[in-house]
């Protein structure tokens, strides 16, 4: 090594050493005789001190410079001590001439100021910016985490298997990235999606337990939680139910906040079936860090004089939902405007809304609603003084939605959501299908290697209501973001079939894009089933910061390219004419 110590080792038991330093220059405090420098690496600082007219004479120091320096350990002079550096008891005093240096050129930005810089400036210069502290601290939490992955999973039996990057298009919801082949002109691989199809497989080969840390691709349109690659722990088991998936994801986890937080998470996970995080709280995504649920009021809302009401609830489809803001009755006439203008955005007509007061509802409307009816509503929400209820009047899907959308909003307006907590949940017996409208024709909720409920699958298959079929799909949601995807997985080739029709491929399609999953479920395929849980976006949640490109070490901006490489770049007509291509 080329060093004796890191930056961040030395302390007193080291006083009177020789030692040898590498890292880069943080600060340089001239004190006129005796120059102090703050040396840098990842594992911390140390002091170094040079005095007389050595260190003036060919030699200047600057932020980020690299230098090696050769000197022995002495005490700090008392009083100049640093209580907040575990090497802060002791400097370096340097000798001259430097053992190596290289001088750095002007900034971009400040390194330790880096993440209050113009991101796409921070991503250009992303080498810089891995140097500031607070930023490295991401990927040794990331690092961390992995490590506790593999040993939580290790105890459990599972084997990690990598699964094959240059892969096969598959319907997974977003548009794959293509490879096009230079042996085989005129085809493509796709970058995998997820490893969906091999992971099966593997159990089908007697792997029962699976997992891999594996790079995924999806050709989208990116936002704070999104990157064109990104990574998730996958997992896959066999000869399991639900259950079993649920308690080695939360032993996982418990796991990863006991490495990276050092806190103890508590398990189980509340559970919630899809329909239940729908109708409390308008998404199956919800953040239960606080109450608000959504209600629905259509009885109480039919028996008051209010004609907005009276006709959305005498519709088949027609609601009337709302939730209820403790303490919100404080709400100026700008805040409502301020709250009606958020649902309307959100596809609402309007707000309707009622102050609580002495035990009856304040507002403009509240002279349509008796007494009893008022004291319903007052009942209905759990009501107290000085509370705020909002009311939503629509069809109820969009309604219940609308309410969902203002849930979180009016939360985050008043401060309800304890920013510093963690409440996962899952959310079950998603439905197995959904209606495009746009292309009229039904299509997998999930992916369409998801389990249907048997029991619904036998009972609504034969009367074509498909949109009533549960799966046996489940997700895992924590602070109101999905981080994790799952199910249990169809095992027998005649169901698989079946459901791929029920999607509308026909069966040349089917051969062509499946044919070895179905070949492959003829071969005594067992039950199995597993999941994904998106890292990025977990760790983004768990550090407290707002977007996911903090954790990855080269992430992509919004617009999908590498500042600092300046990827995708065009490639060289040579390139392409070996490949069959031409650019339209």
């Amino acid at each position: 090594m080329l060093r004796t110590h890191t930056c961040g080792e030395l302390m007193e038991k080291d006083i009177g050493r020789e030692v040898e330093l590498c890292g880069w220059v943080d600060t340089v405090r001239d004190h006129g005789g005796l120059l102090f420098i703050d040396l840098r690496d990842r594992y911390g600082k140390t002091q170094l001190v040079a005095s007389g007219a050595g260190w003036v004479v060919g030699h200047s120091f600057k932020p980020e410079d690299y230098v090696r320096v050769k000197g022995k350990v002495q005490r700090r002079p008392k009083g100049t001590e640093n209580p907040n550096l575990l090497t802060g008891q002791i400097e370096v005093a340097i000798e001259f001439p430097l053992l190596d240096s290289t001088t750095c050129k002007p900034l971009p930005f400040e390194v330790v100021k880096s993440r209050e810089t113009n991101e796409d400036l921070r991503l250009k210069y992303r080498f810089l910016d891995l140097r500031n502290p607070a930023v490295q601290k991401n990927l040794f939490a990331r690092h961390k985490a992995y490590q506790a992955i593999r040993r939580a999973l290790d105890e459990r039996h599972f084997i990690e298997v990598e699964t094959p990057i240059l892969t096969k298009s598959t319907p997974e919801g977003a548009r794959d990235y293509l490879v096009p082949s230079r042996l085989n002109q005129g085809e493509f691989y796709a970058l995998p999606q997820s490893p969906q199809l091999f992971k099966q497989l593997l159990m089908v080969s007697g792997f029962d337990r699976y997992f891999q840390i594996a790079k995924c691709f999806r050709d989208e349109d990116l936002r704070a939680d999104r990157q064109p690659e990104f990574t998730q722990l996958d997992m896959e088991m066999s000869f399991i139910t639900e259950e079993d998936v649920f308690t080695v994801v939360e032993k996982v986890l418990e796991a990863i906040f006991k490495e990276v937080l050092n806190q103890d998470l508590k398990t189980p996970f509340r559970r919630l079936s899809y329909q239940e995080a729908i109708n409390q709280y308008g998404t199956d995504k919800p953040d239960l860090r606080f109450d608000l649920a959504v209600q629905c009021l259509n009885e109480i809302a039919a028996d008051s004089e209010f004609k907005v009401f009276k006709d959305v609830v005498s519709k088949t489809d027609g609601a009337v939902v709302g939730i209820c803001v403790p303490q919100g009755g404080s709400a100026s006439r700008k805040d409502i405007d301020t709250l009606t203008d958020f649902v309307k955005n959100e596809g609402a007509l309007g707000l309707a809304y009622f102050k609580v007061v002495n035990g009856a509802l304040d507002s403009p409307i509240s002279k349509f609603f008796t007494p009893n009816v008022q004291g319903r509503f007052i009942q209905k929400f759990a009501a107290a003084d000085g509370d705020l209820i909002l009311l939503i009047a629509d069809e109820l899907k969009k309604a219940i939605k609308i309410a969902g959308a203002l849930r979180l909003y009016a939360a985050k307006r008043e401060n309800l959501v304890d920013g510093k907590r963690f409440d996962f949940n899952w959310v079950t017996d998603f439905p197995l299908f959904q209606w495009n409208e746009e292309e009229k024709h039904w299509e997998s909720e999930h992916h369409p290697f998801t389990s249907p409920n048997m029991e619904d699958w036998v009972k609504y298959k034969k009367t074509g209501e498909l949109g009533k079929i549960r799966s046996s799909a489940y997700d895992l949601v924590l602070n109101g973001s999905e981080i994790g995807s799952g199910s249990i997985r169809i095992h027998r080739r005649s169901v698989q079939q079946e459901v791929f029709e029920a999607i509308g491929l026909g069966k040349e399609e089917i051969e062509r894009r499946f044919g070895f999953l179905l070949r492959a479920f003829e071969f005594g395929a067992p039950p199995h089933g597993g999941i994904a849980l998106g890292v990025d976006r977990l760790l983004t949640i768990l550090l407290g910061l707002d977007s996911i490109r903090e954790v990855i070490a080269f992430p992509k901006n919004q617009k999908a390219v590498c500042p600092m490489t300046e990827a995708p770049s065009p490639v060289a007509a040579k390139q392409l004419k070996e490949l069959g291509i031409k650019i339209a």
